[in-house]
């Protein structure tokens, strides 16, 4: 296709699969639906990249705990009827051709041809939806048509020891993909796999290998051809679709050399948002206004703070913050914080509501927390989760303690990081 011809373009976002290594933030969520940011959804990431780079006809393809993830989609965006732009969820179903679940990443899209060919597209992006990155996808698209690609497949540099947990690419000095392996051993050599002198360009010294990023441009009658005929029985693009291309197919690497993060784990996720708390931060979403990350317009009240000590943290709007201290937190919408107490470190995910009056007066009586944190309270290195109720005097994760990976109660525990679960209530006086 020539590069001045418009192409009709369809971005594919992937949902992933039950999220196990996010758990228990996605215990009643799929990955894309948890929060991020304060006041984001993770999917609202690669949705915002569609957007602003002009692709505005978005799938997203779910499976697992979706409900949570359709609400959001549906409250946050909607195209006026001229532009053509939608952003729909397709969840697994059956059909007379297909009566099980999504079985892997190329699965989920073949079992979706019968509504992705309605739109006549001409080239598919397909992007996973639990990455933080920001990247011109209208760029990546014209270097896809330019170089006469049939499949380009997004990398990032990365060094010898991260390379163990990627799929590697080897690159000609034209960035033609000449063969893919999946996370070689860190005591394999790959020297051979290095990338070329020609295609390096400004890449850090230290970054010598190619790492797939997950995020591929096809050309739809090649995404069609690979994916059907003899092809059926394969169902994951990275481990068998993309390997199996090599040497069929024109498959050229672009290489990304932007801020990048794949935030599928708990360690991950909570380094990524308490990153954002930095001073100058890889990945700012200030510095994104001409080109913004969009998300529920919920129409909450500015934030109030009464007498509190706020250092390199993110408050989100419609907070009630006491005379607390808090350093280097990400505060989500609707957070209530009482006297006294100081946050350290926390990623505190808000509420969906605030407390009636009613409910206040009935959790009096009883003696029971009410939504958000009560006051004199210590805690570090915490997640908090959606509407957890935390009592007074409570210390968590400053106590000293280490617990194994794995489900507390009314907490989990996972890389050295505490969270508490969704809905929970912490009595006063709790030490975790």
């Amino acid at each position: 296709m020539p590069i001045d011809e418009e192409p009709r373009v369809l971005a594919i976002i992937l949902g992933g699969g039950k999220g196990t290594r996010l758990y228990p933030l996605t215990k009643e969520r799929s990955k894309p639906a948890v929060a991020f940011g304060g006041k984001y959804r993770i999917v609202d990431i690669p949705i915002s990249n569609c957007i602003n780079s002009g692709y505005k006809k978005i799938y997203l393809l779910t499976q697992f705990n979706s409900a949570s993830l359709h609400l959001h989609i549906t409250k946050s965006y909607n195209f006026d009827r001229f532009s053509g732009g939608f952003v729909e969820i397709l969840a697994a179903e059956q059909t007379l051709e297909h009566s099980g679940w999504y079985e892997g990443t190329a699965d989920a899209v073949r079992k979706n041809f019968i509504h992705f060919k309605t739109q006549k597209p001409t080239h598919y992006i397909i992007l996973s939806g639990d990455q933080l990155y920001k990247m011109d996808l209208r760029a990546f698209m014209n270097e896809h048509i330019r170089s006469g690609a049939e499949i380009t497949i997004a990398t990032t540099a990365v060094n010898r020891k991260d390379a163990s947990g990627f799929g590697i690419m080897k690159i000609d000095e034209n960035n033609n993909v000449t063969q893919f392996m999946e996370k070689p051993k860190p005591d394999m050599n790959i020297d051979a796999w290095k990338i070329p002198q020609e295609a390096r360009g400004s890449l850090p010294k230290e970054k010598e290998y190619l790492a797939s990023m997950g995020i591929y441009i096809f050309n739809a009658k090649t995404m069609e051809d690979m994916l059907g005929g003899e092809n059926e029985k394969y169902t994951d693009f990275g481990k068998e679709i993309l390997p199996l291309a090599i040497g069929k197919k024109k498959i050229n690497s672009y290489i990304f050399d932007g801020y990048w993060e794949d935030i599928g784990t708990i360690r991950s996720f909570y380094d990524a948002n308490i990153a954002l708390c930095g001073p100058n931060p890889e990945f700012d979403f200030v510095g994104y206004q001409k080109q913004p990350i969009y998300t529920h317009m919920r129409n909450l009240p500015p934030s109030k703070i009464n007498s509190a000590d706020v250092n390199h943290s993110l408050l989100s709007e419609g907070c009630i913050i006491t005379d607390a201290k808090i350093e280097k937190s990400v505060i989500g919408v609707r957070s209530i914080i009482k006297e006294g107490t100081k946050l350290s470190g926390v990623i505190m995910m808000g509420a969906d509501y605030y407390d009636s009056e009613e409910e206040i007066n009935e959790f009096k009586k009883e003696g029971k927390p009410f939504t958000g944190i009560g006051k004199n309270c210590q805690i570090s290195n915490t997640i908090i989760d959606k509407n957890a109720k935390i009592g007074d005097n409570c210390k968590i994760g400053i106590t000293g303690c280490k617990y194994e990976d794995g489900d507390h109660g009314a907490f989990y525990s996972a890389d050295g990081i505490i969270v508490i679960r969704k809905d929970a209530v912490i009595p006063s006086g709790t030490e975790i």
